[in-house]
């Protein structure tokens, strides 16, 4: 059960654009013991509907600007092609504390433009 409540409530969260797949990677490996590398390709799974339903949203609504995809879509290639292969290169430890303080970072920023915007 714990699982399928970890599932539904990231995906609320990635709904409301809180970054549910960085969630569910830390309760994978955090919660319910699942290795990184495996937390990571399940998080990939998880990302492949959600962005799918959003192209197709944004696609309906007339939000995609051609230019811009035409010209991201093949960097964006590159560069997934590149950190996937870095990412299967390099131990996972390198990158555990970095990773880390990028949450950490991250999170402060999001806390701190949260306070701005609220006023």
């Amino acid at each position: 059960v714990l699982p399928l409540l970890i599932g539904f409530g990231t995906g609320i969260l990635s709904a409301w654009g809180v970054g549910g797949g960085t969630l569910l990677l830390l309760c994978m490996t955090l919660f319910l013991g699942v290795d990184q590398s495996t937390a990571q390709g399940i998080n990939l799974l998880y990302f492949l509907p959600t962005a799918g339903m959003g192209l197709i949203y944004h696609k309906k609504n007339g939000l995609l600007e051609k230019d811009v995809l035409r010209q991201a879509i093949p960097l964006g290639t590159v560069a997934a092609v590149a950190a996937a292969w870095v990412a299967t290169s390099v131990d996972t430890a390198f990158f555990r504390k970095p990773f880390g303080i990028y949450l950490l970072i991250t999170g402060a920023m999001t806390l701190f433009q949260t306070k701005k915007s609220a006023k």
